[in-house]
């Protein structure tokens, strides 16, 4: 483990499965001993060991214990998944985990250890394209009405927030909305 630690100078990736928490405390703190340089070299991921393992037997909220306690101690937080599908992986991500590892197969019904719960080629494909449309979306609007909003909101928001198309409207021929008393 020293010859890794102190000789090897790449990013390690570690797994917390089949870990207990007292165990992983004493894994994060070998890698900021020595050359270990943890800060900058290990990624800690959330896992749990089973093939495949039913969704709530996932735990992902162990990530969030992970970012609290480890990320200022690691390079980053990621998840590693051994589920079916691929809703739990996008999860995943929205909680924060900076890296996804699944195993791939050719063929989910070969026999071995993971191979049904590995993604096929089509399955992979659609893991990257939902993470890409993911992180496209977690994004905060960079202005109060987006543009594509505006025509939409033009036509359906009523009362003061159109107050000036609601005057275009009374004065064409277009009828104005009943109002309720």
């Amino acid at each position: 483990q020293e010859v890794l630690r102190d000789q090897y100078s790449g990013e390690v990736h570690i797994s917390t499965g089949m870990t207990t928490k007292e165990e992983i405390d004493k894994i994060v703190e070998f890698w900021e001993d020595g050359k270990g340089d943890a800060k900058n070299r290990v990624v800690l991921y959330n896992c749990t060991s089973g093939y495949p393992v039913p969704f709530e037997d996932v735990c992902m909220l162990d990530i969030r214990l992970l970012q609290q306690k480890y990320a200022h101690r690691v390079k980053c937080i990621g998840f590693s998944g051994h589920h079916l599908g691929i809703a739990i992986d996008v999860a995943a991500y929205a909680l924060g985990a900076e890296w996804i590892e699944r195993h791939f197969t050719k063929d989910r019904t070969w026999k071995g250890t993971d191979h049904a719960a590995s993604l096929e080629p089509g399955g992979l494909s659609r893991l990257c394209r939902d993470l890409e449309a993911t992180h496209k979306a977690l994004a905060y609007k960079p202005s109060e009405i987006l543009d594509l909003e505006k025509e939409t909101r033009a036509k359906l928001k009523w009362g003061e927030y159109n107050k000036t198309v609601l005057e275009k409207c009374s004065s064409s021929n277009i009828p104005k909305r009943l109002e309720l008393s």
